[in-house]
């Protein structure tokens, strides 16, 4: 829980990884993210025991394994169903979901609609490397138009998802973008999102190095651009209208921060539940309501 001396006081974490080995691809973009979230949590100065990371299926979801929190690895595209009903259960908890493009936009898609339109008191990082990179190469809703992978070998017919996009327009109060390979900006929108009372979803273009080599550092590079000189995070149809004038550029920083807008979807939950005082009086009620 943090580094304790001989007179019993705690020191300064010196970070947030466990001793868990990642088990991905040497050169994954998630290792930088999995950097990245360490510093943000680091920064944001909570204790281990306050902060749970709740993941789905694939390469990106074995965050819980990595990280020195409470965390569960729940089934395939489920991570932010299991990441709502914890935050309303435990709402003193910092909640982290992490997945991937597959995960979030695929078997996850109706989990990911409402978990934004319902703008829950979490962060949800997604790491996009537009391929399933844990079944070996298959196209991904966000492949690009004409990929050609095992399950498109005469080439991908569907146009891709925009995760930004995706997210802005079913309600997120948050939604930013960032890249695994520039680790000090990504910490910083993390810190940022984590600090956001509401929905915050930050979208990661992270290379996969093994199954999608076309879609290297510098392919994302060359598709990804700053935010445009006097672009404001506050003004949603500003940032509606960046993500549609981008067209094929990803734009990379905070896209949209809703400033004193609608509560959270705990405070709704807390209403319902006659204000309780304490998470006791929470499960208490929720036992005898449904059991």
């Amino acid at each position: 829980m943090g580094n304790v001396t001989d007179a019993g006081t705690e020191t300064k974490r010196a970070g947030f990884r466990s001793k868990n080995r990642p088990t991905w691809c040497p050169g994954c973009g998630d290792f930088g993210v999995l950097g990245a979230l360490d510093r943000a949590l680091t920064q944001l100065g909570v204790a281990p025991h306050d902060v749970a990371i709740v993941a789905g299926i694939g390469c990106s979801s074995r965050f819980p394994f990595f990280m020195d929190t409470y965390g569960f690895h729940s089934a395939h595209g489920r991570g932010l169903a299991v990441a709502t009903g914890l935050k309303a259960a435990r709402p003193n908890l910092t909640v982290v979901a992490t997945g991937g493009d597959g995960d979030a936009l695929a078997i996850g898609g109706n989990h990911f609609f409402h978990t934004m339109r319902r703008n829950v008191d979490l962060t949800y990082i997604l790491m996009d490397n537009q391929i399933y990179g844990m079944t070996k190469g298959q196209t991904a809703p966000t492949s690009r138009r004409g990929l050609k992978t095992k399950s498109t070998p005469r080439g991908n017919i569907e146009e891709p998802v925009n995760p930004a996009w995706a997210a802005l327009t079913a309600g997120a109060t948050f939604v930013a973008q960032g890249t695994s390979f520039d680790m000090n900006s990504l910490a910083e929108m993390l810190l940022a999102g984590l600090r956001h009372r509401g929905m915050s979803f930050v979208n990661v273009l992270s290379p996969c190095v093994t199954f999608h080599r076309e879609a290297d550092k510098q392919y994302f590079k060359d598709l990804s651009s700053p935010l445009p000189e006097g672009h404001d995070p506050t003004s949603y149809p500003a940032a509606l209208r960046l993500l549609d004038e981008s067209g094929d550029q990803h734009p990379l920083g905070i896209i949209y921060q809703e400033r004193d807008g609608r509560a959270p979807y705990g405070d709704d939950v807390d209403a319902l539940l006659d204000h309780p005082t304490n998470e006791r009086a929470v499960l208490e009620q929720l036992l005898r309501r449904y059991f």
